[in-house]
């Protein structure tokens, strides 16, 4: 049975960090790609960083970029977000997907974690 759980999240001020942590189950990890997303209140769903299965890696907005990284561990079975200097619209919920298909990135997910809440505020 194929899960991710999500954890890591919390309240933080603004220009704080947080690790976020994607453990995944039930697939071999190493053959697929994880992103992640995130929504906040009263707004769509939109990506964050998707990880390759050979760690090629792909930021979907410029206001992420630089402060956001993604890596992976495929031995423990996990992928993580750290989140630097984050900003009040960094608040969401974020969610670790695994992608469908092998290797690569794109746009057909198939299994998502519950989520965890990050809160940016003083």
């Amino acid at each position: 049975q194929v899960r991710l759980v999500e954890s890591g999240g919390g309240l933080v001020q603004p220009g704080g960090s947080l690790r976020l942590s994607c453990a995944a189950s039930g697939f071999m990890l190493g053959r697929y790609a994880i992103a992640w997303f995130r929504q906040a209140p009263g707004k769509e769903r939109e990506g964050v960083s998707c990880i390759t299965s050979n760690e090629g890696r792909i930021y979907y907005s410029d206001s992420m970029k630089g402060r956001f990284t993604i890596s992976r561990d495929n031995a423990k079975n996990m992928v993580y977000l750290q989140m630097n200097n984050l900003k009040p619209e960094d608040t969401a919920v974020y969610y670790c997907a695994k992608i469908s298909r092998l290797y690569v990135c794109g746009s057909d997910y198939d299994y998502w974690g519950q989520g965890t809440q990050v809160t940016v505020s003083s």
